[in-house]
């Protein structure tokens, strides 16, 4: 069954059972908000809520929603179909992010991703949250990879993660040549430890990383 999520100004997500989306991927989309007009990648999109939330918030620049997933593709693909303002500029692709290199690559300004969070443990017996949840067919080294493609030089690529895994997200990040400049934890409460964080690299770029002040529920966007 197909349901509608309706973010601030009007634009309509579509969900089903086993794809929707959280808190962390508005955070992500809000911490890395594209220019007007600038070119955007949305890897490991999901049903695509981070490129319908850009342009809830007035983003027209060509986008793309990279999703392995058939069946979350398709649900992007029907928003995409009911809302055509959103289908002028926002592209769904069905497309391993591991291998993916359209004809843009390197024109980019902005790629983000929220990622599968997990390497290890108990994985859910439905074949589709647990590769949306682990590390089946993409690892982040394989995201941050892509996002080098597609990426201009001083383009940026954001990124939400588990704490747990932030020192393997910064090497991975610089080992791909995009140097991390900008990071915030997400917490629950102020003197609880963060449940997430959001990170922003820069392709090309010189080392020089600002920690942002911790983002607490009350700042939380909302839809």
């Amino acid at each position: 069954m197909t349901t509608c999520e309706t973010l601030t100004h009007g634009t309509c997500v579509f969900l089903s059972q086993r794809h929707r989306f959280g808190t962390d991927a508005m955070l992500l989309a809000d911490f890395c908000r594209p220019r007007r007009a600038e070119f955007a990648a949305d890897l490991c999109g999901g049903c695509g809520i981070v490129a319908l939330r850009w342009h809830d918030e007035g983003h027209r620049g060509t986008c793309v929603s990279v999703e392995l997933n058939g069946e979350a593709h398709g649900l992007l693909a029907a928003a995409l179909a009911a809302q055509p303002e959103a289908a002028q500029h926002i592209k769904a692709v069905h497309a391993d992010l591991r291998t993916y290199a359209p004809a843009q690559a390197g024109q980019f300004h902005l790629a983000a991703c929220n990622p599968p969070y997990f390497t290890g443990g108990h994985a859910s017996p439905d074949p589709a949250r647990a590769a949306a949840r682990h590390e089946e067919t993409c690892a982040f080294e394989d995201a941050a990879a892509c996002a080098a493609r597609l990426l201009r030089d001083g383009g940026r690529f954001a990124v939400c993660h588990r704490p747990q895994q932030l020192a393997r997200v910064l090497a991975a990040l610089t080992a791909a040549r995009l140097e991390p400049k900008r990071l915030q934890f997400v917490k629950q409460a102020p003197d609880a430890a963060p449940w997430l964080f959001l990170c922003e690299a820069q392709k090309n770029r010189r080392p020089g990383l600002t920690v942002l002040p911790d983002l607490l529920p009350g700042q939380y966007p909302h839809y």
